[in-house]
């Protein structure tokens, strides 16, 4: 109860003594505030990032297998050129894994092309276009807005007929509906049997609305005979996604006849390489962001230092007197504590009211968001630094010897 009552009349004097000293307490805000702004923008960058790419990655889904020729990171260029020399995966492999992958609930060979696509006197050009069957819309998870996706039959039947993204329906056909029009993919003729609902941009940079699909045997037909082949394996279960990577490992390396001993010529890829990808990536830019905020940080909190030094100076004999009439060396620490603290808390609100325009600023060329841990992030490193910077004035306030400090002019 007692250290309330100090801590109450140390917070009414630290206030009294700020409001003495406005020019001072204002200039030595600016310097905090420098500190908690980086470290504001920073956090809501770093979010804004973590949750666009998480969002972006969402789509790949963690229950999926990408079986294909190279891996979707490389770390040199020596691994770079031996994966170029792997044989292509061949739509046979495909149908393997479809007949005796036991964990697999879909598969889906998916070949890649760009091509220019038009309608009437419109048209656009390098357009993603996608091959592949109907189990594609389970390993994908895309949905439909709009008309119908791929049947068996369009497949089996390799049917000239073709699923849009929004994008492309937006860009040949503005405001008329696209469903039973014939469009033109690289100098062959399609009808649009489907649009795909809206997905977005792919980490923030390939759009995924800017997308064909056809049936695999009909772009084997028209665009190329003998695709390098990615094939899409749904689990299902993301428990037994191991054994299911474990299963295609040897499933494909049966079907593509490797010797015992002899390494794998094909790569298995799923989600949990990019998130890796990324913590390391986003680790080293956290890293070097908190080294620089750190330094500012450390400006401002020996300014503030400083400057308690400086009130410690000037009020020796009011520190005398109150020790005089009883007030004990806790008190006077809380006192001064209270008022360096002061001093950061009211540069973190003020850094705050910075920060929050300078973040839709900052939304024009990152994807930031500012939440509330990076609020509370912001005002915790204010009230740290607060009390480290007012530690040491406060410590040697709190032990000045009263006799000493009365005889202080």
């Amino acid at each position: 109860m007692k250290l309330a009552v100090e801590m109450g009349e140390g917070f009414r004097m630290a206030l009294a003594a700020l409001w003495a000293n406005k020019l001072r307490a204002a200039l030595t805000t600016l310097g905090i505030v420098i500190g908690i702004v980086t470290v504001t923008l920073m956090g809501t960058a770093m979010e804004g990032l973590n949750r666009s790419f998480l969002h972006s990655v969402s789509r790949i889904g963690a229950d999926v297998l990408f079986v294909e020729r190279m891996d979707w990171f490389i770390g040199t260029r020596e691994e770079w050129l031996r994966m170029q020399k792997r044989r292509p995966v061949e739509l046979a492999e495909a149908r393997a894994l479809e007949r005796e992958a036991s964990f697999a609930l879909a598969v889906a060979p998916v070949a890649r092309s760009t091509q220019p696509v038009g309608y009437q006197n419109r048209s656009a050009g390098s357009v993603f276009l996608l091959g592949t069957t109907d189990a594609y819309q389970s390993t994908a998870g895309v949905r439909v807005a709009a008309g119908r996706f791929l049947s068996s039959a369009d497949v089996t039947g390799g049917r000239p007929v073709c699923v849009i993204g929004t994008e492309v329906a937006t860009n040949l056909f503005r405001y008329e509906s696209p469903l039973g029009r014939r469009i033109r993919i690289g100098g062959q003729i399609f009808e649009v049997v489907g649009v795909l609902e809206r997905q977005g941009r792919f980490l923030g940079a390939f759009s995924m609305d800017n997308q064909i699909i056809i049936p695999l045997q009909a772009f084997l037909e028209a665009f190329h005979s003998r695709p390098d082949l990615q094939i899409q394996v749904k689990v299902g279960n993301v428990a037994t996604l191991e054994d299911a990577r474990e299963e295609l490992r040897q499933l494909m390396r049966r079907v593509r006849r490797l010797a015992p001993g002899e390494p794998d010529d094909f790569s298995i890829n799923q989600q949990q390489q990019f998130i890796r990808i990324f913590q390391q990536v986003g680790g080293t830019i956290a890293a070097v962001g908190l080294f620089i905020t750190g330094l500012s940080l450390f400006v401002g909190g020996i300014g503030i230092m400083n400057i308690m030094f400086v009130s410690v100076a000037e009020r020796t004999r009011e520190i005398g007197i109150r020790k005089a009439v009883g007030a004990k060396c806790r008190a006077i620490l809380v006192q001064f504590l209270l008022e360096a603290v002061a001093i950061c808390v009211m540069g973190g609100a003020l850094s705050l009211a910075i920060a929050w325009p300078a973040t839709w600023l900052l939304q024009r060329l990152l994807p930031a968001q500012m939440s509330l841990r990076v609020v509370g992030l912001a005002m915790a490193v204010a009230l740290v630094t607060g009390l480290m910077s007012g530690l040491a004035p406060a410590w040697r306030a709190a032990r000045l010897d009263p006799v000493e400090a009365l005889r202080a002019e």
